[in-house]
C-alpha cells in the first residue's frame, strides 16, 4: 500500500438495517475500508473498476453484493434457521461459489459478512484470480477459496459439480447462460443468485425454459431501487429441485453462442 491517504466509506448503519435489516460489525467495517483501499491500489495495475468514488462503491459493490444473500442476513438477524437454502440446514457454514468473480464481486463481501461459509471465487481470468488471492490474504479471510476455469468445465468436473449451497453470478452474460454455468454447480435444493439491472416478464418465461432444462425452479425474482442513487435493480432466485442432466453445462462457448 502507498502512503496517500484513501477516502473513507460511509458507514451507513441505518441504511444497512433498513434495507437488509441487518448491520455489519465494527469488523466488518475495517475490513470493507480495507477492501476498497486495496481495490483503489489494485486498479493503478488492472483495470479492475470503474467505480472508486467512495459512496458508488459503497452502493454498487458493497450493498448491491450483499443485496443478493439479503434472506440469509434476515435469518441470521433473526436467528432463525437457514430457510435461504432449507429450513433445515445450518444458518453458518453454506459454501458459496462465485461465478465470474472478477475483482472479488459479489464473493468478497460475502465472505466478509457471512464469515463461517465458505466462498470460492471462480474466473477464467489468472491475473483477477491472482489479485484476489492478495485480497483475500490482505483481509485476513481465511473462508475464501480460489479456482482458476471455466465454468463450463468446472461444472462437468466432479470435485464441483453438485457440491455447492448457494452459486452466485454478477454481469456475466444472459440469465439463461447464467443459469446453466450455476445449476449444475448446485447441491440438491441449493439455490443460485443471479443479479441484475432491469428485467422483463418476456425474459422470465425465457429463463424459466432455461431453468426446467437444467433441473431448476424460478423460485423468485425480485424488484429493488439502490439506496442512493434509486438505481433499478432484479436478484433472481433459481431453485435447484432435479439432478441436472449429464450434458449441461456444454462444451466452453456453446452457453453464449446457443442459450437454452
Amino acid at each position: 500500500m502507498n502512503n496517500l491517504k484513501s477516502p473513507s466509506l460511509p458507514e451507513m448503519p441505518d441504511i444497512w438495517q433498513q434495507t437488509l435489516h441487518w448491520t455489519p460489525t465494527v469488523q466488518q467495517q475495517v475490513q470493507f475500508q480495507q477492501l476498497y483501499e486495496f481495490i483503489l491500489e489494485g486498479n493503478r495495475q488492472f483495470n479492475l473498476t470503474r467505480i472508486t468514488d467512495p459512496q458508488e462503491f459503497w452502493e454498487k459493490h458493497l450493498w448491491d453484493s450483499l443485496r443478493g444473500i439479503a434472506p440469509l442476513l434476515r435469518d441470521k438477524e433473526a436467528g432463525v434457521g437457514n430457510t435461504f437454502v432449507s429450513p433445515s440446514s445450518s444458518p453458518t457454514s453454506l459454501s458459496f461459489i462465485d461465478i465470474g468473480t472478477g475483482a472479488g464481486f459479489p464473493g468478497i463481501p460475502v465472505a466478509i459478512t457471512v464469515a463461517n461459509s465458505t466462498v470460492t471465487l471462480l474466473d477464467s481470468t489468472q491475473k483477477k484470480m491472482t489479485f484476489v488471492e492478495k485480497l483475500s490474504a490482505a483481509l485476513d479471510l481465511s473462508n475464501v477459496k480460489t479456482l482458476t476455469g471455466r465454468s463450463e468445465e468446472v461444472g462437468q468436473q466432479p470435485q464441483h459439480r453438485q457440491t455447492y449451497d448457494v452459486a452466485l453470478i454478477r454481469a456475466v452474460g444472459t440469465a439463461s447462460v447464467c443459469a446453466e454455468y450455476a445449476l449444475p454447480l448446485l447441491k440438491q435444493g441449493g439455490l443460485a443468485v443471479i443479479y441484475r439491472g432491469n428485467w422483463t416478464q418476456e425474459e422470465t418465461k425465457a429463463l424459466e425454459n432455461a431453468v426446467n432444462q437444467l433441473g431448476g425452479v424460478v423460485e423468485s425474482i425480485e424488484k429493488f431501487t439502490t439506496p442512493l442513487t434509486d438505481s433499478i435493480r432484479h436478484c433472481l432466485y433459481l431453485r435447484k429441485v432435479a439432478t441436472t442432466p449429464v450434458q449441461f453445462p456444454r462444451p466452453v462457448g456453446v452457453p453464449t453462442q446457443k442459450p437454452l
